[in-house]
């Protein structure tokens, strides 16, 4: 008998199947001139045809096997999770399978494995290691039951019309409507909350009513247990959303919330049309599901709030939306995504998808800048993606203007991410979690998850006296968010900004974010100007958290190889150690590193009385639960206020092979802040010796003149900004 343990294993990725390409085979066999000539033929088919056969495979290694259904004892990660979890996304396989091939051999397979769920099913108490959310009764929180009862109407719904009418009665009533009335008037606090654990638990009790032919279930889903429209699936499409799309708790939790938004849809949309539910506020679930594609780089997702950072669009929720978009829209641009997560799923939409990806029609997918407001009426604050081209591996920059993101918020208003080559390069921590390894703290969110990723010190933000962003009360940041202000999208001048002043009691502070595309610099530079204003004193902290190897810099470090100190008591700086510190030179500090054969420079214009304090994450930490991640900070303590003026420089290229180094060197030789009332202008001068100028004004309309001192001339624009390339200081001095 094949072992339990890797089928569940080769299971558990359930319908993404790209872990199981060779699902028929044994662990660690060799590949037999069977396997390479298999292997030859999949090449000539479409992608779907490799994951319908890979599926195929990897079923029929199952369909001789005894169906095991453990009693439930073990948390997330242990082995009853994972074999009941193993068995929801089989029985979905299943129930695909036999739609898409209407071999019969499915069809019993899934009918047997649900009459042996609903034997048990009722007799199931509560499960034993309850979770602090609603529990369950097969898994430890009813979130998971929710995932389990969405695949297993899904197969219902295939099957239903194999049974006979004593199988259909021991199924619907011992197994669907028993885990359907739990998850709904059973947990009510769940069932009725806007929240991602909402949607699971209304999509997967929807799908059960159109399955078992029952409408009240449906209403409940859609409306509520009471009806009202106040709490349900149409409420929390409704108030999950933004009218651009955008989910609440960030683009991480938009992926897990997406699937059970469009596989009911989708239910919805072909059992009552006349709801038109994906035309529902203007398209919302085409825009989710396009938000989250542009809410990606690298593949990758931006970890704005609580995140495990290699999730990306190669995910199982994802998967299903590319082909459900693709299907209602017929972009072409989605072909591209689709073509990059390289994997299907086994649905009508993912074949489609699939055969015209095959034919060449696909284009290129429309990356672009782009600001998504954030709460339901998108006046909730904002994030801000600027991209210097559509290429989807060039310079990007996302500020996080946003609200707080419920529960899975972090506290950081007005945060920094930059990317470029592919890379993450001024990054964010995401959560402090190691996913189902139950060895690390049963495989949930850590403690450090609270006392460090969620804290504004481990973010691109500005701290204020070493404490975090509205003291790290969820309830009052949930309450409050930036304050969003210009953003323009123009040829070589991308500019986002906002400013805030809830976060601290007596600072208000902004940050205004360009991307500038001048023939001085070999590739688009990015100038970050950050501002506090306060009449009392305090101290103000600007982390760069970096991705790479520090190379040089221009200030002699004050290193602390022998020993180390934490930063800090709290809020985050307890897990910092404090690895050198310098004073800049002349109010200029420039820091540079390697990442991938290029070089990154941060060049800022600081107080005199600043320091720069390199920092790694570590401290505190016994149990090595957190990556030893490094950073720097620009460090000022005032009387009225700070500026700080950086900017973010990608240059040269290194070859280890070729043994050459080109511009290892930052091209910036002085920055310089001028302000006149609240109009300002940053001056960056090149080692080459080109100027490169940026006007913001305070306020004032499209037709406002602004005019600042620099150097004993006027610089004079209208409007709210103005770049001033290198060429037109060339013009100016000639």
């Amino acid at each position: 008998m094949r072992s339990i343990t890797n089928i569940t294993a080769c299971l558990f990725l359930g319908t993404v199947l790209t872990a199981c390409q060779d699902a028929g085979s044994n662990a660690g066999e060799a590949m037999t001139s069977d396997t390479a000539n298999s292997k030859a033929a999949q090449s000539k088919m479409s992608g779907f045809d490799v994951t319908l056969a890979n599926a195929q495979a990897r079923v029929e290694a199952r369909l001789g096997d005894p169906f095991t259904i453990p009693v439930p004892k073990d948390p997330g990660g242990g082995y009853t999770h994972e074999t009941h979890k193993a068995n929801g996304f089989l029985l979905y396989d299943v129930g695909q399978l036999y739609e898409l091939t209407g071999d019969k051999k499915y069809a019993e397979f899934a009918a047997q494995a649900m009459l042996d769920y609903a034997k048990v099913y009722p007799a199931w108490g509560l499960h034993p290691a309850q979770k602090e959310q609603s529990p369950g009764r097969m898994f430890w929180q009813n979130l998971n039951e929710s995932m389990f009862l969405l695949n297993v109407a899904q197969c219902y719904d295939a099957i239903k019309d194999t049974l006979t009418p004593e199988q259909k009665e021991t199924i619907e009533i011992d197994l669907l409507r028993n885990m359907a009335d739990f998850l709904s008037v059973g947990a009510p606090e769940t069932f009725n909350k806007v929240h991602n654990h909402g949607t699971w638990a209304t999509a997967a009790v929807g799908l059960t009513g159109y399955a078992i032919g029952d409408d009240e279930y449906v209403q409940q889903a859609l409306l509520g247990l009471d009806g009202s429209g106040e709490a349900g699936f149409l409420k929390q499409m409704d108030v999950l959303f933004s009218p651009d799309g955008f989910y609440n708790e960030g683009p991480y939790y938009h992926r897990f919330a997406l699937k059970p938004f469009v596989i009911f849809a989708q239910a919805v949309q072909k059992n009552n049309p006349d709801l038109k539910i994906f035309e529902k506020r203007d398209g919302i679930l085409k825009k989710a599901i396009y938000g989250l594609i542009h809410q990606n780089y690298g593949g990758l997702f931006f970890p704005i709030n609580d995140a495990i950072k290699e999730k990306g669009i190669r995910t199982d929720e994802l998967l299903n939306g590319v082909a459900i978009a693709y299907e209602l829209t017929g972009d072409t641009g989605l072909l591209s995504i689709a073509a990059e997560q390289d994997t299907f799923v086994l649905t009508p939409e993912s074949r489609k998808l699939a055969a015209d990806l095959a034919a060449g029609k696909a284009t290129p997918f429309d990356y672009k800048t782009m600001r998504f407001g954030d709460g339901p009426q998108g006046d909730q604050g904002a994030l801000d993606v600027l991209r210097a081209s559509d290429d989807p591996k060039g310079l990007a920059v996302v500020v996080k203007n946003t609200s707080q993101g419920l529960g899975h918020g972090h506290f950081d208003k007005m945060g920094l991410l930059v990317y470029n080559a592919g890379h993450e390069i001024l990054r964010d921590y995401g959560a402090a979690r190691f996913l189902n390894i139950e060895a690390k703290f049963g495989g949930h969110y850590l403690a450090e998850n609270n006392k460090y990723a969620k804290q504004t010190v481990s973010h691109n933000a500005l701290v204020v006296d070493e404490t975090s962003h509205f003291n790290g009360d969820v309830n009052v940041g949930n309450a409050n968010w930036p304050k969003i202000g210009n953003f323009v999208n123009e040829d070589g001048l991308k500019i986002t900004s906002a400013e805030i002043t809830t976060a601290y009691d007596d600072v208000r502070f902004d940050r205004s974010v360009a991307m500038i595309d001048d023939a001085a610099f070999s590739e688009p530079i990015v100038i970050d100007l950050v501002e506090a204003h306060s009449e009392n004193v305090h101290s103000y902290d600007l982390p760069f958290h970096y991705n790479g190897h520090l190379i040089e810099t221009n200030f002699d470090l004050q290193a602390y190889p022998l020993s180390r100190a934490p930063l800090g008591k709290k809020n985050g700086y307890q897990y910092l150690w404090k690895v050198a510190e310098a004073n800049p030179v002349d109010g200029l500090s420039q820091v540079t590193w390697l990442l991938d054969k290029k070089f990154y420079s941060v060049t800022s214009v600081v107080p005199s009385e600043a320091k720069i304090v390199f920092t790694q994450i570590g401290a505190n930490d016994p149990n090595f639960n957190l990556k030893p991640e490094p950073g720097f900070m620009l460090r000022a303590r005032t009387s009225d206020g700070v500026s700080f003026v950086s900017v973010i420089e990608p240059h040269g290229d290194y070859n280890p092979t070729l043994e050459y180094t080109i511009g290892s060197h930052s091209a910036v030789k002085s920055v310089r802040h001028f302000e006149d009332g609240g109009d300002e202008y940053i001056l960056i001068e090149t080692k080459a010796g080109e100027r490169v100028g940026l006007g913001l004004a305070g306020d004032g309309g499209a037709d406002t003149v602004h005019t600042i001192d620099v150097d004993g001339t006027d610089v004079t624009w209208t409007g709210p900004y103005k770049l001033f390339h290198s060429e037109t200081h060339k013009a100016a001095r000639n």
